[in-house]
């Protein structure tokens, strides 16, 4: 078994998620896919793995990663998904679960999520209910994962209601973050991913935020040294919280759904398509709290004009208006709006901010006032 040390020498940067006995580590560096065999047993010794991954990184990585797994006699198989959201339903979730028992799959055993946010989900869903808990390591391959979904241990599909209603939540044993993987990345999906870095400053980092409107090109032209502090700090600042608020229950961790109300609703409304990436969305979302806060005078004005030029120039959309096709009217948004995961008691609690950097939970702002704001958001 290696060292921490070693290990820690190994992946370049390790940051600890701390959950007691269901403690792990997310492990930050490059070409760390060769070594997945080494990390995993210093983690779980002698676990047999079963990936699961979507046909696109399976055709770019996937050998890769496998090659190292059959090396040590660690490798059970593969299950390929279609790429893309409309994966996270309960018809792809049952042939990955059959799949996984065919192929032998034992609560010893570890399956591995490799691929982006919509493969973490699923795969981790999968492994959350398989005999009712198997080990789950997560590989997330898309700038979005490697910052923010891979880490938590939120999983789920979707429904026609909205994003991630039926899901659990389920700790991994490990998560490798390789920043070598983001070189065969649609930009698109960079610059998507990217919204999800900068929520971390929105949320609660000021200062990490001034930094990004600096360093931004760097961050999405794949400069090294500026990913790897961009997706280590948002994973800190993710860590840190679901170490004080793993299950959403004293409201910390709802924070980091600051424009994903607004994001959900636009997500459902198109579909889960490639219309509207899930950082897009978000990008909008966050723009539109942002907009919403400072007509109530909760933030500045400038602070939200601030908001919607970074965006902007990042190159992701910042208004309803800017998404193609058909647009939802604010009777639509609102329904949707209800399916949020943060409705108590039939109160829709929506993440605001009194800054850059001072994001809250507030479940007493004006209904009518948001309405007459998605009256003329989505106004034609």
């Amino acid at each position: 078994m290696t060292d921490n040390l070693t290990l820690q020498e190994a992946a370049e940067t390790a940051i600890p998620v701390t959950l007691g006995e269901r403690s792990y580590q997310i492990l930050i560096g490059e070409d760390l896919l060769g070594k997945t065999a080494l990390h995993l047993d210093s983690f779980l010794p002698g676990a047999r793995c079963a990936v699961v991954s979507d046909e696109n990184v399976a055709g770019l990585h996937l050998d890769k990663l496998k090659r190292g797994l059959q090396e040590q006699g660690l490798y059970l198989g593969e299950i390929i998904v279609p790429p893309g959201e409309s994966s996270k339903c309960f018809a792809r979730l049952e042939q990955v679960c059959d799949r996984l028992l065919d192929l032998g799959v034992e609560r010893g055993d570890c399956v591995i999520a490799f691929g982006g946010g919509v493969v973490g989900d699923l795969a981790g869903f999968a492994a959350s209910i398989l005999r009712r808990g198997v080990n789950l390591l997560q590989i997330p391959t898309s700038l979005l994962a490697q910052v923010d979904s891979s880490v938590g241990g939120k999983t789920g599909i979707d429904m026609p209601q909205g994003k991630n209603l039926i899901g659990t939540f389920f700790q991994p044993a490990l998560v490798l973050a390789d920043m070598s993987v983001l070189s065969t990345l649609p930009e698109r999906q960079i610059r998507a991913g990217y919204a999800e870095v900068a929520k971390y400053g929105l949320i609660g980092d000021a200062e990490f935020f001034a930094w990004l409107e600096t360093a931004w090109p760097e961050i999405i032209e794949g400069g090294t040294d500026a990913r790897k502090k961009a997706i280590a700090t948002s994973c800190r600042a993710k860590a840190a919280i679901v170490a004080e608020d793993e299950k959403e229950e004293s409201g910390k961790r709802a924070l980091l759904n600051l424009g994903h109300t607004f994001g959900h609703a636009l997500e459902a409304f198109t579909g889960y398509s490639d219309t509207l990436l899930h950082g897009e969305a978000i990008a909008i979302g966050m723009t539109l709290a942002f907009r919403f806060s400072a007509e109530e005078g909760i933030c500045e004005p400038a602070d939200a004009e601030r908001v919607k030029a970074h965006f902007q120039a990042v190159g992701l959309p910042t208004e309803i208006a800017d998404i193609d096709g058909a647009k939802p009217s604010a009777a639509e948004m609102l329904r949707l709006m209800a399916q949020d995961k943060k409705v108590h008691a039939g109160q829709l609690n929506l993440v605001l901010v009194r800054g850059i950097g001072s994001a809250y939970l507030d479940a007493k702002f004006d209904m009518d006032a948001l309405t007459a704001f998605l009256q003329r958001e989505c106004a034609p």
